[in-house]
């Protein structure tokens, strides 16, 4: 939660309250700052690594010194806004235990499934930032274009499918060579989800408020649902047979039969629902509203 300054860790089976953890930290102490000061962050978005041991977060801005131009959502590279960082949390006993240095105003983050690279859309940088986990060092910053948003790793770690939002496709980035081609997804897209056998690719449409779909397999667009008012975030059931979508205008959230893209179920969620996650060994799908409640739909 950006605006609180904090990042609230839950049972998922409770429902309880585990951890709150505050997003200062002493970057002098990683060796960032000459200053010893400690610095604030605001927490936007979260990946965990594939063990489950870590939990990633990127920070849509920075505050301390040094930190003078706090990252806008309308913005370009030439606005001059502050870097920021990506912080790394060891479930252990809920510290950051390292910091990353990435681009300005990052959002999704991302990391492969083979444990590799952790992935970070900079929003206002027009770049995606690969961070190395074996030498815990940024290796490559990748141009996306206009505002980069959602990302999605394949199940063998070797594409990141990476939207500008700001444009109409998606990025299908090699991660063996780094070499980009392209999808034409349509205006707008934001969230990505793959199909557990990675032969769909779902994406939302935030202007149009639709979801749309690419069959991977014949590389050819398939079919597509309006779902609401601003589609924003997506999650999809451990079979693919479910989407799960947040409408931010229509304070909605949406069910979606991936089989043939038909509107299942719309239930009035919160004002300005904003994030979504499907939890498989409980079957529930968690939503983040916008003014900071988090609602639980249990899918049984």
């Amino acid at each position: 939660m950006m605006y609180n300054h904090s990042i609230t860790v839950y049972d998922s089976k409770s429902f309880e309250l585990i951890k709150t953890i505050p997003d200062s930290v002493p970057l002098k102490s990683f060796g960032f700052s000459k200053s010893s000061s400690s610095f604030k962050g605001a927490p936007v978005e979260g990946a965990y690594s594939p063990d489950g041991k870590y939990l990633y977060v990127t920070n849509y801005a920075m505050y301390g010194p040094g930190f003078n131009k706090e990252g806008h959502d309308t913005c370009s590279p030439a606005s001059g806004y502050d870097t920021s960082f990506v912080y790394r949390i060891n479930r252990s006993n809920y510290q950051v235990d390292a910091v990353y240095p990435v681009g300005s105003v990052p959002k999704v983050v991302e990391v492969t499934p083979d444990n590799k690279y952790v992935l970070v859309t900079n929003w206002c940088s027009y770049t995606l930032t690969v961070i190395s986990i074996s030498t815990q060092k940024v290796i490559k910053t990748i141009k996306i274009g206009r505002y980069p948003r959602g990302i999605a790793v394949s199940k063998d770690s070797k594409r990141a499918y990476v939207a500008e939002m700001g444009g109409s496709r998606i990025h299908v980035i090699n991660l063996e060579d780094f070499s980009i081609s392209y999808i034409p997804i349509g205006s707008n897209p934001r969230a990505i989800v793959l199909s557990p056998d990675n032969s769909m690719l779902y994406v939302t449409m935030n202007l149009s408020g639709r979801v749309a779909s690419w069959d991977l397999i014949a590389d050819k667009v398939g079919k597509t649902i309006k779902t609401g008012s601003a589609a924003r975030s997506l999650a999809i059931s451990s079979d693919g047979t479910a989407l799960f979508v947040v409408n931010f205008n229509s304070d909605t959230i949406s069910k979606v039969r991936t089989s043939d893209m038909k509107l299942l179920q719309t239930l009035k969620a919160c004002d300005e629902p904003i994030g979504i996650t499907y939890d498989a060994p409980t079957d529930n799908t968690w939503v983040a509203c916008y003014k900071g409640q988090i609602k639980i739909y249990s899918n049984s």
